[in-house]
């Protein structure tokens, strides 16, 4: 009875408990937006295997101490893991280490740990165009229209799956539910193209009163169901129409282009073009949702 079901060793099971304590975790714990919850949930079940692979075995999530985080960070620096995404793995440990009520075994700075700040300037142009071509081959209505309103609009994954027309367009602007959002914060983006008021006619008609979310499905689903689509279409690194957003916004507000597209970098402009960028930065930012005039260099270029 039962030959084929695969032996189930002790250490099998104590390695089971970190993991399935840190799956509890996430569940009990909805912070943020859909998509920061799966992408923590991902990597601290990415960290409980490097700690199992480093020989710590007998973890509960209670269990979490300075050493391990020692442990982690130099796995890392041997892998070498990039910077972001270390920064990335901390900010799990973090709010790890505050459910289980044990924040100060995480130093609040990386620097603590001799990790580099983020390189926030690149010259590298990650932007990208929608290609029409592989658009015509989603056939899924909802994720072509999502697509759009990415590329027209700047949008992240998430808000243009939730995005709801009839309460979003203002005519001269859209507004953004602060519960489509990462950060959970509402934000205005201005109508300013004949494409995007193409998009969001497109977007009132298919939608109607609702979402981008057909009535029979909720968000997770229509979620693979986009993934779905962009895959088998060969639709990829669609975060890069965030950056051609981005640099056509900054062409439009400065009247030349970004650095990253062949512009003057910063050390070229006049007193008068650096007040012009600085300020296209600032209103660049707010409508992509950052905090931080400095988050667009990554975008732009400097």
């Amino acid at each position: 009875m039962h030959k084929h079901l695969p032996k189930l060793t002790t250490l099998n099971l104590i390695m089971r408990e970190l993991n399935y304590d840190l799956k509890k975790m996430c569940a009990r714990n909805k912070d943020g937006s859909y998509s920061t919850q799966s992408s923590r949930g991902r990597r601290l079940q990415k960290i409980a295997n490097i700690l199992h692979e480093k020989g710590y075995r007998k973890m509960s999530a209670q269990s979490l101490k300075p050493k391990h985080i020692d442990a982690l960070i130099e796995h890392w620096r041997a892998e070498k893991t990039s910077v972001g995404t270390i920064k990335n793995y901390m900010s799990s440990l973090r709010w790890w280490a505050e459910k289980i009520n044990k924040p100060a075994i995480i130093a609040r700075d990386n620097s603590h740990y001799g990790i580099a700040d983020r390189v926030m300037v690149s010259n590298l142009n990650k932007g990208q165009s929608l290609d029409i071509e592989k658009l015509s081959n989603v056939t899924d209505e909802h994720v072509k229209i999502s697509l759009q309103l990415q590329s027209a609009f700047g949008l992240r994954r998430e808000e243009s799956i939730k995005f709801i027309p009839s309460y979003a367009d203002k005519g001269s602007h859209i507004i953004l539910k602060s519960t489509w959002t990462k950060g959970g914060k509402e934000r205005e983006i201005e109508i300013k193209t004949d494409y995007q008021r193409e998009v969001l006619k497109a977007a009132h008609k298919l939608a109607g009163k609702g979402s981008l979310i057909p009535s029979n499905r909720k968000f997770i689903q229509q979620l693979k169901i986009y993934e779905g689509h962009t895959i088998r279409a060969g639709l990829s690194k669609l975060h890069g129409l965030r950056h051609r957003f981005a640099q056509e916004m900054y062409l439009e507000k400065t009247g030349w282009n970004a650095p990253v597209c062949g512009g003057p970098k910063s050390k070229e402009l006049s007193k008068v073009q650096k007040a012009i960028d600085r300020q296209a930065r600032l209103e660049i930012s707010k409508a992509l949702g950052h905090e931080r005039e400095q988050i667009t260099a990554i975008y732009l270029g400097r």
